[in-house]
């Protein structure tokens, strides 16, 4: 279960981040409420994590996943391209996060 509150931290966090871009500087009032509202959602889910996942884990995680997924939003929708050097450091991070999922006696207490 902590690990699937973490993903809709991840996931609250990525939207918030999204609407941030939209949001033009905060000048366009929807998309700026829709970044307050995304991370406070995603701040108190990452609280709650933190009762059965160390912070520095958690941390981690919710961190390399939102880079990711905010550079495929970015790609997508907002047209950014990335160039090499940026797709393998986001590929460390992502080989980073399964290392730490898979193989750390620290991932759960």
């Amino acid at each position: 279960m902590p690990y699937l509150i973490l993903f809709l931290a991840v996931a609250a966090e990525t939207i918030g981040t999204s609407a941030l871009q939209a949001s033009q500087q905060f000048t366009r009032i929807g998309p700026s409420i829709l970044v307050v509202i995304a991370y406070a959602v995603s701040f108190y889910l990452l609280g709650w994590v933190f009762k059965y996942i160390p912070v520095g884990i958690a941390y981690a995680m919710w961190s390399g996943l939102g880079i990711i997924l905010i550079a495929l939003i970015g790609l997508a929708v907002f047209r950014q391209k990335l160039d090499l050097p940026a797709i393998l450091g986001m590929g460390l991070i992502l080989a980073g996060i399964l290392v730490i999922h898979l193989f750390s006696a620290s991932a759960t207490r």
